[in-house]
């Protein structure tokens, strides 16, 4: 019997989403571009943080652009939420 050893991705919407502290990578790598999303400002609702403030970055995947270069365009939402729903847009288009 075979294993996959293989991690499997969180997915949304049906791209993969990564989350490392309070940055977000959402995309397939191999696509021509990805979302970055950076979590600006949160509050505490009960035990959890609550992302309010968040800057979106779409990306492109080209190798040998530098990181500034690399970004097409820019924006910036109130809570996850409406972030991640722009990002969709954004990947789709």
């Amino acid at each position: 019997m075979s294993v996959n050893k293989t991690p499997a991705f969180l997915t949304y919407k049906g791209y993969p989403i990564v989350r490392n502290n309070d940055m977000i990578y959402y995309g397939n790598m191999y696509d021509d571009y990805v979302v970055m999303l950076q979590i600006i400002e949160k509050k505490k609702v009960k035990d959890l943080d609550v992302a309010t403030k968040v800057k979106i970055y779409k990306m492109s995947t080209q190798e040998g652009l530098n990181p500034l270069e690399a970004i097409t365009k820019t924006g910036e939402r109130n809570g996850l939420y409406e972030a991640l729903d722009l990002a969709t847009a954004w990947l789709r288009a």
